[in-house]
């Protein structure tokens, strides 16, 4: 029978699980700015009752240069699928958008955003799976849908396309992020997804999500059977708020239940007019189909805490951690330590913006195949590693945004 046999399984992954846990760590001893955009519900944005439906539309241009001081052959932060080139300078994403919100009044939205760039050309594919057919243009799409709210109870959210992941707490666009970089648990869980979700608020504090998507990464296609979860997003106090988020499906070409990839993610967040701190938290596990199956895990946590200290000028710390058991996520077996801090000084001039961050990270990897690109080959055509990389981020980035009522 199907389900004593996933049962087993279950049993038996989270028993492995435990005792590698205890190995990780035994190997390992060897905040959004206030203006940010908020991933917590993925669905358009709905504007209250008494507003009146209006347009938005913008554009942003992202240009970054990492100093890496191990000075790798290839210019690669190795294991990353954003602002992943170091030592030269490159426009990591520009992008232009419109959105048109729903409300009661006008109950049709849509969005479209084009994006290009270095963090568009591997950040949504799979390091395990066929891509997507039309990825080649897809990836330059950003959030790209349309919504309905439904007259339903207090209002039902209807989305299709591609939109803003409900996992993780980071965005794709480094304008919208504490820090220039983005950690380890965000490069390895989507940043978008294609599919549809509804939403619903539940009471006053409580909003679900209810969403179906074509798998774990949106431009991978690893099997025709899709991936679904959801979310509840509880809004403790006007300050607090926690989330947590649950995705199911098969990453693999078995589509048995028993190799099914299975994710949870925590987001709690304090928001102070000034200040903000988070956590994130991220489990994952899927039993992996091989002449002999064994479960890979992935485990991250994340930290990040903003502080406006005056007027444009910001910081911004976040120490992190990651467990790849297996490879099956950063394809390296690896614990991977980081703490990334960030200087921001933000000049607006009318509905633009110029910002400018200095950062600075240290990650620090260990395990089996841990390791960042060195300076020099071990043998032709292999690249040396070594277990910790310094980077220095210089970062540019121009924001237009508008507004324009019917």
């Amino acid at each position: 029978m199907l389900l004593p046999g996933v049962f087993r399984s279950t049993a038996f992954c989270v028993s492995l699980g435990l005792a590698q846990i205890g190995v990780a760590a035994a190997d390992s001893s060897s905040a959004k700015p206030a203006s940010a955009a908020d991933p917590s519900l993925a669905q358009a944005d709905v504007a209250p009752p008494s507003a009146t439906p209006d347009v938005t539309y913008g554009g942003f241009f992202d240009l970054g240069y990492l100093r890496a001081f191990n000075d790798p052959l290839n210019k690669l932060f190795r294991s990353r699928g954003t602002a992943w080139h170091v030592n030269d300078p490159h426009v990591n994403m520009t992008g232009a958008y419109v959105k048109k919100k729903a409300s009661d009044g006008s109950r049709w939205g849509a969005e479209l955003l084009v994006q290009t760039g270095k963090d568009d050309e591997i950040f949504g594919f799979s390091a395990t799976a066929p891509n997507l057919d039309g990825s080649d243009w897809l990836r330059h799409l950003g959030p790209t849908n349309v919504s309905y709210l439904a007259p339903a109870g207090k209002g039902l959210m209807l989305q299709g396309g591609i939109f803003s992941s409900l996992i993780g707490y980071d965005s794709l666009y480094a304008k919208d992020n504490f820090n220039y970089t983005r950690p380890w648990g965000a490069d390895f869980t989507p940043y978008l997804m294609l599919g549809v979700n509804a939403a619903y608020p539940l009471t006053d504090k409580l909003t679900g999500t209810l969403y179906v998507v074509n798998g774990y990464w949106h431009l991978a296609n690893a099997n025709s059977v899709p991936s679904s979860g959801f979310q509840l997003a509880y809004k403790a106090s006007p300050r607090v708020t926690v989330k947590e988020t649950v995705l199911a499906g098969p990453h693999q070409s078995d589509t048995s239940l028993e190799f099914w990839r299975f994710l949870s993610d925590t987001i709690i967040e304090r928001r102070t007019d000034r200040f903000v701190i988070a956590f994130n938290g991220h489990f994952s596990t899927e039993r992996v189909d091989a002449a002999t199956p064994f479960c890979a895990w992935w485990i991250a946590a994340q930290l990040p805490m903003g502080w406006n200290v005056r007027g444009p000028w910001s910081v911004a710390v976040r120490p992190e951690i990651a467990w790849d058991s297996d490879g099956r996520w950063t394809l390296a077996e690896q614990t991977v330590t980081a703490l990334t801090t960030t200087l921001e000084y933000r000049l607006p001039y009318k509905s633009a913006a110029a910002i400018f961050r200095l950062e600075h990270r240290v990650d620090h990897s260990t395990g089996p195949q841990g390791g960042f690109f060195d300076d020099h080959e071990v043998s032709p055509g292999v690249i040396a590693l070594t277990p910790t990389q310094n980077i220095l981020a210089f970062a540019v980035i121009l924001t237009f945004d508008g507004t324009k009522s019917p």
